[in-house]
């Protein structure tokens, strides 16, 4: 399996706009954030977990070619803006493309994107196939997916785990029994939007407590703020183990 890391910031990215903190600043590639997404290939498929406004970019910058699947893990607009942009793979593959989110997601994507759902379709319009998913392993050709189910403030949201890979963003609480769905995955991405508490994400301190409880070989942190600070002192001072993650990384298990 290779994951790449299509973008780590929050729904502002990094840097964000009229911003001139020091992040924001920063010279360091790795203090410069697309909006949090991953692709991972994984026995011969090719899957993307959430299109964020800047799904064009990234699978311009990636050179994907090929897109299977695409999963998503909630509503908000910084995880899947970026749908239209799926109608190149359209094109070049000549099929639909089947996306899967539970249906609170999905009744969403409906209304933000109309036009992709309407009975009467204008020539051109992304073609999807709708896979209504619940909090229960699901398959796509054959790759089996565990859903973890974790609360982004009041609002249910889907990491998902892929043989021992586990990627969660958008979390502030997990349930006993999601967590246990976690326990032995070797490589867990997990958010950390900044150190300040807040009150729908997990900030370092929650997440590095997270990471330490589930103990897989390494984690990655993901969906940061500006706010963090700079990614090269901050990641210095980590548990062994723990890296924060960054735009165009790619982890192979």
């Amino acid at each position: 399996m290779k994951v790449t890391f299509l973008g780590t910031g929050t729904s502002q990215g990094v840097p964000v706009i009229g911003c001139d903190c020091e992040v924001c600043r920063s010279i360091d590639f790795r203090d410069k954030r697309l909006r949090s997404s991953i692709h991972i290939e994984v026995d011969g498929l090719s899957i993307v977990v959430d299109t964020g406004p800047d799904f064009r970019q990234q699978m311009l910058r990636e050179g994907v070619k090929k897109l299977d699947a695409v999963l998503f893990t909630h509503e908000h607009k910084d995880h899947t803006a970026g749908m239209d942009d799926i109608r190149s793979f359209n094109f070049k593959q000549k099929k639909d493309m089947p996306i899967y989110g539970r249906a609170h997601v999905i009744e969403q994507l409906k209304r933000e994107f109309a036009y992709v759902f309407a009975s009467h379709k204008y020539p051109g319009v992304p073609q999807v196939k709708v896979n209504v998913i619940e909090n229960e392993p699901f398959e796509v050709e054959g790759v089996n997916i565990i859903p973890i189910e974790v609360m982004h403030y009041k609002l249910p949201v889907f990491g998902f785990r892929i043989k021992d890979f586990t990627y969660i963003t958008d979390a502030k609480t997990v349930a006993p029994e999601e967590v246990e769905k976690i326990r032995g995955s070797k490589v867990l991405v997990i958010n950390a939007l900044q150190f300040a508490p807040h009150i729908s994400h997990m900030p370092m301190e929650e997440a590095i407590a997270f990471a330490q409880d589930i103990g897989a070989e390494h984690t990655y942190f993901t969906h940061i703020s500006h706010r963090l600070g700079k990614h090269k002192p901050v990641e210095a001072k980590l548990p062994e183990g723990m890296t924060i993650a960054f735009d165009g990384q790619k982890i192979t298990l």
